[in-house]
């Protein structure tokens, strides 16, 4: 059966024809798949099945071309591709002021297996997704997972998620700026590649606008399809820099309001479960997703619960109050959370899914330190608080994922940065950007000089690109992942470094 072999009745038949991307007109009934399909949060029984129905997706009150009413979705899960093995089926209500989000928790199905699944809806059906479930507790599943940060549409092409969906990993773990809330002036030192619809995101329909033009991209349709995702998000998908609640931009009025608007359109066009949107409107983001006995993967929130950034932000010298122990990342209750299920966990592989930078890292080469303080290094004392808990849990491999800076790193992490031979805890995976800050470079001289000011920091690449980890029993492989331009289309990728951790070194082992 294709995608447009029969006909279904729904509250969408009557919208009117439509022009699509390519500026043609269409007759036909159009099209309330355009963003394409996902999956999520995998289990060992189930998985999140999710879609939005947007047959114009860059409408003005972002609702899509929604219509008013409610609208019916079917969805099929099969064994098979050609969906002759169907093991779980349903339907779904989506209504206009879910912006046509469906959320679909799929169980009964059997662990460590993939599955393809698709919806049918308004005479169309989805494109098909694949997906897998995680493995029963006590299998010892080898486990390939990538882990991306930092798309920003008009910085360039999204060539690095069409790579990531290429190596067919169980899961795809994004930790943060999945998209940008701003537009680029004329002024932007970046190249524009292609524009944001819309200024810079300040209400409800702004922000699902936003998210729906991010998914008309091919490329990322394509990395959802692939595997199941576990997102966590990070500032630009409410503001740049924001904190708690502390908006990043006083300067524009009711955050609160626009921070609430945010966390709805994240919710309504993620792969995440039910009680993730909670009814005072946060977003509960931390969670575990085990893998089998192999692999723990903790997502941590490192926004919605900190303190102000100290010193005004930014790159800073002499700041004492970033030392201060009332300052607080995570806070007290993700902090107790965090550690618990650390101390709890018997896997291999501890993973720490989460947003900004862990290691220290000066930025001024010679005397005297400067720090990024919207990272950890701005809050010294609750950073000393999450390493001696990784210690104290007794928690094997530790292995922190990170995003933010577009910049590759792998780090180890110290309990005294300032000792270069102290006690190793785990080591620190930075992903760089999607797209973020454009085709970017390597400086092999410069990044040396950084090492020998941070000799806990092991690599660094300019570039854009992904992360992709195999873990097993004995050891994880630690893959950079670079693209040479992503100004243009179809650049390909290539592995830039790779690092070896074996079970029980907490410590990078260099392999190329």
């Amino acid at each position: 059966m294709t995608r447009r072999s029969f006909l279904a009745t729904s509250g969408l038949a009557g919208v009117a024809p439509l022009t699509n991307r390519t500026g043609r007109v269409s007759a036909a009934r159009p099209d309330p798949f355009e963003l394409g399909v996902a999956s999520g949060d995998p289990a060992p029984d189930g998985v999140v099945l999710w879609t939005r129905l947007a047959p114009r997706p860059l409408a003005d009150d972002g609702l899509g071309g929604m219509p008013g009413g409610d609208v019916t979705v079917e969805w099929q899960v099969a064994e098979d591709q050609r969906f002759a093995r169907v093991v779980r089926s349903g339907r779904s209500i989506t209504r206009r002021a879910d912006g046509g989000s469906v959320h679909v928790e799929v169980n009964g199905l059997r662990p460590g297996a993939e599955y393809f699944y698709r919806f049918k809806a308004a005479g169309h059906l989805s494109p098909i997704g694949r997906t897998r479930t995680a493995p029963a507790p006590g299998v010892a599943a080898p486990f390939t997972f990538a882990a991306a940060s930092c798309a920003y549409y008009e910085h360039g092409y999204f060539t690095a998620y069409r790579r990531m969906a290429d190596q067919h990993p169980d899961l795809m773990i994004h930790v943060g700026d999945y998209i940008y809330e701003d537009s680029a002036g004329d002024d932007e030192p970046v190249k524009i590649v292609r524009r944001h619809a819309g200024g810079t995101c300040l209400t409800l329909a702004d922000f699902r606008r936003r998210h729906a033009q991010y998914r008309t991209d091919p490329d990322l349709q394509a990395a959802h399809a692939m595997a199941p995702w576990a997102v966590t998000l990070d500032d630009h998908e409410v503001e740049n820099n924001w904190a708690g609640s502390h908006s990043g931009k006083p300067d524009i009025p009711g955050f609160a309001a626009r921070k609430r608007a945010a966390f709805r359109a994240y919710y309504e066009n993620m792969p995440l479960r039910r009680p993730a949107l909670q009814p005072n409107g946060r977003l509960r983001l931390t969670r575990r997703i085990p893998w089998g006995s192999l692999t723990n993967v903790h997502m941590l929130d490192t926004r919605q619960f900190r303190s102000d950034q100290p010193c005004e932000d930014g790159l800073r010298t002499g700041c004492d109050e970033r030392m201060d122990s009332k300052r607080v990342m995570v806070g007290a209750a993700e902090l107790r959370w965090l550690n618990d299920g650390l101390r709890s966990s018997r896997a291999t592989w501890n993973v720490l899914a989460q947003q900004v930078f862990l290691a220290q890292r000066d930025h001024r080469l010679g005397p005297g330190l400067e720090m990024a303080l919207d990272g950890w290094d701005g809050y010294a004392a609750d950073r000393a608080r999450l390493i001696s808990g990784l210690m104290a849990s007794g928690a094997r491999n530790p292995v922190v994922l990170t995003g933010d800076v577009h910049v590759a790193h792998a780090n180890d992490l110290l309990t005294d940065f300032d000792d270069p031979d102290s006690a190793r805890v785990g080591v620190e995976l930075v992903t760089t950007s999607i797209s973020s800050d454009g085709d970017g470079y390597n400086d092999p001289v410069s990044n040396a000089a950084i090492r020998t000011e941070n000799p806990h920091i092991a690599y660094i690449d300019q570039r854009r690109g992904y992360v992709l980890c195999k873990a097993d029993a004995t050891q994880m492989r630690a893959e950079f992942h670079t693209l040479p331009y992503i100004s243009r289309k179809g650049a390909p990728d290539s592995v830039s470094a790779v690092f070896t951790i074996a079970d029980g070194a907490r410590s990078l082992g260099r392999t190329t």
